[in-house]
């Protein structure tokens, strides 16, 4: 991760940094582009595969499938969604079809498909409303494998550089069962910036990021305890080991960025396999 100096918020002591100022342009929209359909063409697979939100995240990386000219598929999965993400991610949708002839678009609602899982289970098990949410992200990345396997896809991740390798914020063989992440190596700042150039809706760059697993429509901050900006800024500290003295609460986000480093690492690393020669 670029190290750069850090700013604060101009309505509190919150770390808001590093910015990645002026390091996202169109170049490396192309170059992201032009990696996706090398990729595909060199593993004889025909069409990219993206479930979108009505986020930033997967906006972007919609647009970015769509801009190879390779068949693209885009999926609206509301399962009990807020209407106001389904809203935002219908017009995305419909902005990518009216941009790119090779966008396919598919709405498909698993509500019900979700609550039979849950009525499945009544009297089985105690409700656990997290495990719940996860599933709701399981069954959508099951859709997206359906449709992959269908059309000889790739079904392109959404998540970014903090999420995917800082605190592990997606859902296990979820939104994490991907097989390639445009957009892995980049901060939800360099994000919103492609965003911008790529011609996103403002609205849909602008809303506060959330999962859209909960039904009291939680955001991303409010789980985490921390913005992406404050985690952007942990995550260059603890990796480029840095010496300044954090604020009262810069330690309060470095505490919750390790905390969710240490019980997500099951997530973000290999998955521990047992073998004969390391235990003889």
């Amino acid at each position: 991760m670029i190290n750069q100096q850090t700013t604060q918020d101009k309505d509190s002591s919150r770390p808001i940094g590093p910015c990645y100022r002026n390091n996202m342009n169109k170049v490396t929209c192309d170059k992201i582009s032009d990696w996706l359909s090398t990729y595909l063409e060199k593993n004889s697979l025909s069409s990219f595969v993206i479930g979108v939100s009505g986020g930033v995240d997967s906006a972007v990386v919609s647009t970015l499938c769509a801009r190879t000219g390779k068949p693209t598929i885009v999926l609206n999965i509301p399962i009990n969604s807020k209407q106001t993400h389904t809203n935002m991610s219908v017009k995305h949708c419909a902005w990518l079809k009216e941009n790119f002839s090779n966008v396919t678009v598919h709405n498909i609602d698993l509500s019900s498909v979700y609550s039979t899982f849950r009525t499945t289970l009544d009297g089985t098990l105690e409700v656990n409303e997290l495990a719940y949410a996860n599933t709701k992200s399981r069954l959508r990345m099951t859709l997206l494998y359906q449709f992959a396997t269908t059309f000889n896809g790739l079904v392109a991740g959404t998540g970014n550089k903090v999420e995917d390798f800082g605190v592990g914020f997606y859902t296990k063989y979820g939104d994490g069962g991907v097989d390639i992440g445009p957009i892995a190596d980049l901060s939800k700042t360099q994000v919103r910036q492609l965003a911008i150039l790529l011609g996103v809706d403002r609205a849909i760059v602008n809303a506060a990021p959330t999962d859209g697993l909960w039904e009291d429509d939680r955001t991303d901050e409010e789980q985490i305890g921390a913005s992406y900006e404050e985690l952007e800024w942990a995550m260059d500290y603890v990796d480029n080991s840095g010496t300044t003295s954090p604020t009262a609460r810069q330690k309060e986000v470095l505490d919750i960025f390790n905390g969710y480093r240490v019980r997500n690492s099951h997530k973000m690393n290999p998955i521990p396999i047992f073998t004969l020669e390391e235990n003889k």
